[in-house]
């Protein structure tokens, strides 16, 4: 109950709100008229049981509709945009047309079942009620039209498409006005729809007078019925389709060419590099809106190029949202880190940072520090902890750190041992069966090992490869010097 009368207060408040405007009392007058010619219309449609009349009193009814809209529109124009409604109450105009255009072809629709599926009947003429009820109502419904001001049918009549029923009127209103050339200025380029739907159901209501009179001709007045139903739903429908575009917020063809030329103009603009995602759309009848992103250079000032985009765009869309923002191009920036190789080149022969320095790979196991797991054969960490570096410098010794080799005669265990390698000193009994042995160290290289040695470095990694093939080389210049 509670929230009844709340809503019926507020219907009431806003009821007060447009009654005190003067411009309303003559609406409002209006309105009460058209209640009492309306009531008359449908007693007389009754008495006189024509088919042809109650499609005309439908007329009526529809500017009783078009009443509401006005007072509608006279509310909308008291009202100011609010945080819910920020682009204002026109769309409640727009939906007023709508649904008023709607119901009415409605009604056309219902006379044109009634008029299809019941049998003759018989018409009633009861002292000219039929003949009264048709001046009755084109009185009232011109009154109506000519008085009062009615801006939302106005400019749907002038901006939605011709109906099937102007475009006949404007063929014979040429040839017309070619003989009369003082009517061009009232029946070109076209007449107002709703005169003219009354105008037609008048004469159509007169010739089945005439007829039913005359020759007691019943069928007419079905015929004419269904004539006026016609009329009254192919000049309403264009309109329909007007206002249910405005709702779907689509932009209006006849401005689309404006548009396109404004936004070229602005893409030509100092400093403007590219418009995109603009969108435009119609919030009420006469009331474009629309939104555009706009990007410039990263040199151009902002507030300038709002400026002239503004001006541009602001006499044909009356709300305009337009976002400015610069180029975003930037250079990639370097996130890899730098770190040395897994296997980095070897010094030449005769160097002496390859004695110095020893890269991670061909460390022993118990040397090495991280904490990944090794490969028996190669020594290397089977995952790496680290991702994969994205630069790579081929330099050894730059990134690690420097290990000295433990002196001569200090026998350290050899990851190689198992793999036919020799180390340690070997007394020399022959070249051809015994190890070769060098006179100034304890280190000793047999064949087998040497061939042993061979197998590794081109499985194992460079850099123990290297190694072993230097002290084999320098274990055959020792054992040629002693021959000596």
């Amino acid at each position: 109950m509670k929230t009844h009368r709340s809503i019926f207060g507020k219907l009431l408040q806003e009821f007060r709100l447009v009654a005190s405007d003067r411009r309303s009392w003559r609406i409002l007058l209006f309105g009460s008229l058209n209640l009492l010619c309306t009531g008359c219309l449908l007693m007389w449609c009754s008495s006189t049981n024509s088919m042809a009349l109650t499609a005309y009193t439908y007329l009526t009814i529809f500017d009783l509709f078009s009443l509401i809209t006005c007072l509608i529109s006279s509310w909308v124009t008291m009202k100011k945009p609010s945080q819910v409604y920020s682009f204002g109450f026109e769309r409640l105009e727009v939906l007023a047309v709508f649904a008023s255009t709607v119901l009415v072809q409605l009604g056309a629709l219902f006379i044109l079942k009634e008029s299809t599926f019941l049998q003759t009947h018989s018409v009633s003429l009861c002292s000219g009620r039929l003949l009264v009820g048709t001046f009755v109502a084109l009185f009232f419904n011109l009154l109506t039209l000519l008085s009062v001001r009615n801006k939302p049918f106005a400019y749907v009549s002038e901006a939605a498409s011709s109906s099937w029923l102007q475009e006949h009127v404007a063929d014979l209103s040429r040839s017309l006005c070619g003989i009369i050339p003082g009517l061009s200025s009232v029946l070109l380029p076209r007449m107002n729809p709703f005169v003219l739907i009354n105008m037609a159901g008048a004469l159509s209501l007169c010739i089945t007078y005439m007829l039913i009179e005359i020759n007691n001709y019943n069928a007419v007045d079905t015929a004419s019925a269904v004539a006026i139903a016609l009329m009254t739903f192919g000049t309403m429908y264009p309109m329909s389709v007007y206002s249910g575009k405005v709702l779907l917020q689509t932009t209006p063809s006849h401005i689309i060419g404006q548009l396109d030329k404004l936004l070229r103009e602005v893409s030509t603009l100092d400093g403007v590099l590219e418009v995109r995602n603009e969108h435009f759309w119609t919030v009420g009848f006469g009331s474009l809106a629309g939104s555009a992103h706009v990007r410039i250079r990263r040199d151009a000032n902002e507030q300038l190029v709002l400026a002239h985009v503004t001006n541009r765009l602001l006499p044909l869309v009356s709300t305009l949202t337009v976002q400015i923002f610069k180029d975003d191009w930037t250079r990639p920036l370097l996130t890899g880190t730098l770190s040395s190789s897994s296997s980095p080149s070897a010094p030449p022969l005769g160097s002496a940072e390859g004695y110095a320095t020893v890269s991670s790979s061909s460390l022993p196991p118990l040397l090495l520090s991280s904490g990944g797991e090794l490969d028996p054969l190669t020594s290397t960490p089977s995952k790496p902890s680290s991702p994969p570096p994205e630069f790579s410098f081929d330099t050894p010794g730059r990134n690690v750190q420097p290990m000295v080799l433990p002196a001569p005669g200090h026998h350290t265990h050899r990851p190689y041992g198992g793999l036919g390698l020799t180390y340690g000193a070997s007394p020399y009994t022959g070249m051809l069966n015994q190890g070769l042995a060098r006179p100034s160290g304890g280190l000793g290289l047999g064949m087998q090992g040497l061939g042993a040695g061979f197998g590794l470095g081109m499985g194992g990694s460079r850099g123990a490869f290297i190694s072993e093939l230097q002290n084999c080389f320098w274990g055959v210049h020792s054992t040629a010097s002693v021959w000596n």
